[in-house]
């Protein structure tokens, strides 16, 4: 991967870590003021769902980044890469949880059928993402099995090579 493009996403990412803070600090206790009506334990379940699903977002964005640096390092195809991969799993699945368990709490409400179904949808598209992430991480499993096998080739040639 070209250093440009690592730089790129890292900036990306950068700035969606700061914009999450944001949401955090900022958002978020804006959102529980403006849920002043409701029930006490729907607004602090609300705005839990919401720092909590930003904090996943956090973790994947952190975990990418480790992975960047270890693309950019050339050390990607290492068994410590394993440690972020299944933190990313972890990040995927904590927030298909978070938004099935918000389209539960949204059900019994005034909130339209159709858009508690979406946001249910949405959990199963998470859901998805991190089955996908399952596999990259076999890809990558693969992929150290080959490297691992072609440096003991090469050490082989190596030594038997005058």
């Amino acid at each position: 991967m070209a250093r440009g493009t690592i730089v790129v996403l890292q900036v990306v990412i950068a700035i969606a870590l700061l914009g999450s803070l944001v949401v955090q600090i900022v958002i978020a206790p804006l959102v529980y003021a403006d849920l002043e009506g409701e029930a006490q334990w729907g607004r602090v379940a609300l705005v839990t769902i919401l720092v909590l699903g930003v904090a996943t977002m956090q973790v994947f964005g952190v975990c990418v980044w480790i992975l960047l640096t270890k693309v950019r390092r050339g050390s990607i195809f290492a068994e410590s890469s394993f440690r972020a991969v299944d933190v990313i799993i972890g990040a995927i699945v904590a927030a298909a949880v978070l938004t099935w368990v918000l389209a539960a709490l949204l059900a019994p409400g005034s909130i339209a059928p159709g858009v508690v179904a979406l946001i249910g949808g949405a959990g199963v598209v998470l859901a998805g993402m991190a089955l996908l992430v399952v596999v990259m991480k076999a890809l990558l499993r693969q992929a150290i099995d080959r490297d691992t096998e072609a440096r003991a080739l090469r050490s082989e040639l190596d030594d038997e090579v005058i």
